[in-house]
């Protein structure tokens, strides 16, 4: 298999896939609460990938966020968020993405992630480097206290807010400034790109991470789980980033002191 040509064929049906996104949301419904939306656009752009991507790969499975398409027990599994960033979205901030990973054998081979408002196309095949609409990238070289810190409160679970607050109260005295953009996938490849430093998620899926995780990856970039675990690419789970080892160590730290034991996740 060739996986740059494989990977090229995926950015061009998730450009075709955009055409979708830029007709607009459609109908907005609520998932389990206000915070958690899906629209028309979601719904189809998913519908569109799965039907071109399992003809990339025959007897592949699907691991995919809406209508919650579970078939990951394939050695090759497709990992797709159709819209990450959806409240953003809706309300036209333009940090919103389209995520595609390809995992084989539980372990990410392939990822794409683009956003279409922001014209950035993010990419990356295992052992080939990570790009940013053509261009190699690379994480950055900042110090933990020049460092940008990209995290937030527990949007779905609430209650586990008053760690990430602490968290936050914590690290924020020791790095440059806080920031929030509300696509995971986004954030994840801007710490890929350098444009933040450090990343801490306290819930996330796989579909929200699987292919901007290799990407990072490609770019020098460390992503890891509680206790320094690696990503489960088939469950919910923490997520911790940085630009390089010594940074990671740190945040690593603070988080530690805030989070003595695994939360318990729930739907």
């Amino acid at each position: 298999m060739n996986l740059i040509r494989l990977q090229n064929k995926i950015i061009k049906i998730v450009k075709q896939a955009s055409k979708i996104f830029e007709k607009g949301t459609g109908n907005i419904t609520e998932k389990n609460g206000a915070a958690n939306l899906v629209t028309d656009a979601d719904i189809n752009i998913q519908k569109f990938l799965q039907t071109k991507l399992q003809k990339l790969i025959s007897g592949s499975g699907f691991l995919c966020e809406e209508e919650t398409t579970a078939d990951s027990a394939k050695d090759y599994t497709w990992v797709i968020d159709p819209i990450d960033g959806t409240a953003n979205f809706t309300r036209d901030i333009p940090e919103c993405a389209i995520s595609v990973g390809l995992l084989y054998k539980g372990e990410p081979l392939i990822g794409v992630v683009y956003a279409p408002r922001l014209k950035l196309l993010f990419n990356a095949v295992k052992g080939c480097g990570a790009y940013c609409s053509g261009k190699r990238i690379s994480t950055s070289k900042k110090t933990f206290e020049q460092s940008l810190f990209c995290t937030g409160l527990c949007l779905y679970q609430k209650e586990l807010s008053d760690s990430c607050s602490a968290i936050i109260a914590e690290a924020h005295p020791l790095c440059s400034d806080i920031r929030r953009f509300g696509s995971c996938a986004l954030e994840i490849c801007y710490l890929a790109m350098g444009r933040c430093d450090l990343f801490f998620e306290i819930r996330t899926y796989p579909w929200d991470y699987a292919a901007a995780s290799l990407i990072l990856e490609e770019s020098g970039g460390i992503l890891r789980s509680f206790k320094k675990e690696k990503p489960d690419f088939k469950n919910m789970t923490m997520l911790i980033g940085a630009n390089n080892t010594e940074n990671f160590e740190k945040l690593n730290t603070i988080i530690e002191n805030n989070i003595r034991e695994n939360p318990i996740f729930k739907e």
